[in-house]
C-alpha cells in the first residue's frame, strides 16, 4: 500500500496524433521545400520561407525545373513543374503580381499551337524522366497540363492573353471527354472548379460525374479495391477515392459522391498514414530517390484534405 505522502505516477505520455507523426517523418525525409510547406500549413510558418525555398527552382526563362515535380529530372523549365510551383504559390496567397505575369510568358511560350499546354515539353530530351510520361518532339496541347495551371489564374482574377486560348482548350477538352481515367478527370475538376463561367462548369461536371461513375473510376468500397478496375497504363493497385476527384468540401465533384461514400473514403485516407508517419505514393515508383522526394508531398496534401474536411488531425 502506498504511502499517504507518496508522488502520484506520472502521467501516461500523450498519444501521438497523426499531425506530430507526419511532422517527424517530414523533418526526417522532406525536401526544404516541403519542409518549409509542411510549417506554413500546419505549425504557423510564414509564407516566405516557402517562396524562397520555391524560387531555387526558377529558370531564367521563368519557368521551373530541377525535378520541382520529382517524376521529371534534369534542370529544365517544364509545364508539370511550373504547375507545380503555381500550386504551391496558391497554397501561399502569392498566385498573382508579378510573378505570375512572368509565369505567363514561359507559359505563351512552349504553348502548343492551339494554346495549350503539352505534358512534356521536348527539351526534357536527354534527362531522365518516368516511363509514363514519354518525351516527343511535337507533343500536343494536353488538358493534364493545361487545366490546374487555367483553373488556379482563374480562381487567383490573373489576366493575361495567355488566358484566353487556353481557356477555350479546357473547355472544349472537357466538354469533349466521354472514355477518360482518373488523372484527367481530376485535372478537369481543376479548371472546372474556378472557370469563369459557373453554369457551364457546373453542367459540365454534372455530365463528368456521372461518367466516372458510369466507368468506376472512383473507387467507392475501399475495404473491396478489387472490385474497381484500374486504368491502363497505372500501377497495380492504383486506385482513385472520391477524394483525389474533390479536395475540398466546396469543389463541384463533392456533389458526385454520397455523404457516406465520402465518409468511407476519408476514413481510408486517414487509415492509411504508414508507421513511419508518412503516406504512401499509390503510382508507379520508377527509381528511388523520386518516391523518397514524393512521400513528403503527398502526407501533406493528404493532411490538408483531412483537415478541409474537418477531420481531426492532431
Amino acid at each position: 500500500m502506498a504511502e499517504s505522502g507518496a508522488s502520484p505516477l506520472p502521467a501516461a505520455p500523450p498519444a501521438h496524433t497523426p499531425l506530430s507523426r507526419a511532422e517527424r517523418f517530414v523533418w526526417l525525409t522532406a525536401r526544404v521545400l516541403e519542409q518549409r510547406r509542411f510549417a506554413y500549413h500546419f505549425l504557423g510558418g510564414g509564407a516566405d520561407p516557402v517562396e524562397t525555398a520555391l524560387a531555387a527552382y526558377r529558370n531564367e526563362d521563368e519557368g521551373y525545373g530541377h525535378a520541382l515535380e520529382p517524376d521529371l529530372r534534369g534542370p529544365v523549365s517544364q509545364p508539370l513543374h511550373t504547375a507545380h510551383a503555381l500550386r504551391v504559390l496558391d497554397s501561399i496567397g502569392r498566385c498573382g503580381g508579378q510573378r505570375v505575369e512572368r509565369v505567363c510568358r514561359y507559359l505563351t511560350a512552349v504553348s502548343t499551337p492551339d494554346g495549350a499546354l503539352p505534358a512534356i515539353h521536348p527539351s526534357q530530351r536527354g534527362y531522365p524522366a518516368a516511363p509514363f510520361v514519354p518525351v516527343v518532339d511535337d507533343p500536343p496541347g494536353d488538358l493534364l497540363a493545361t487545366g490546374p495551371v487555367v483553373g488556379l489564374l482563374h480562381r487567383n482574377e490573373v489576366w493575361h492573353a495567355w488566358l484566353f486560348r487556353a481557356t477555350d482548350f479546357c473547355w472544349h477538352a472537357t466538354e469533349s471527354l466521354r472514355t477518360t481515367h482518373p488523372y484527367e478527370v481530376e485535372a478537369a475538376v481543376a479548371f472546372l472548379d474556378s472557370a469563369p463561367d459557373r453554369p457551364r462548369a457546373e453542367a459540365v461536371a454534372d455530365r463528368l460525374g456521372r461518367l466516372v461513375r458510369e466507368q468506376r473510376l472512383a473507387c467507392l468500397a475501399p475495404g473491396r479495391p478489387e472490385a474497381y478496375p484500374v486504368a491502363p497504363g497505372y500501377a497495380p493497385g492504383e486506385h482513385h477515392f472520391p477524394y483525389d476527384f474533390a479536395r475540398t468540401p466546396n469543389s463541384l465533384a463533392r456533389a458526385w459522391f454520397t455523404d457516406e461514400e465520402m465518409a468511407r473514403a476519408l476514413d481510408h485516407l486517414a487509415g492509411e498514414q504508414q508507421e513511419d508517419g508518412g503516406w504512401p505514393v499509390r503510382w508507379r515508383q520508377w527509381a528511388p530517390g523520386t518516391a523518397l522526394e514524393c512521400r513528403p508531398m503527398v502526407t501533406i496534401e493528404a493532411l490538408r484534405t483531412l483537415r478541409a474536411y474537418g477531420r481531426a488531425i492532431g
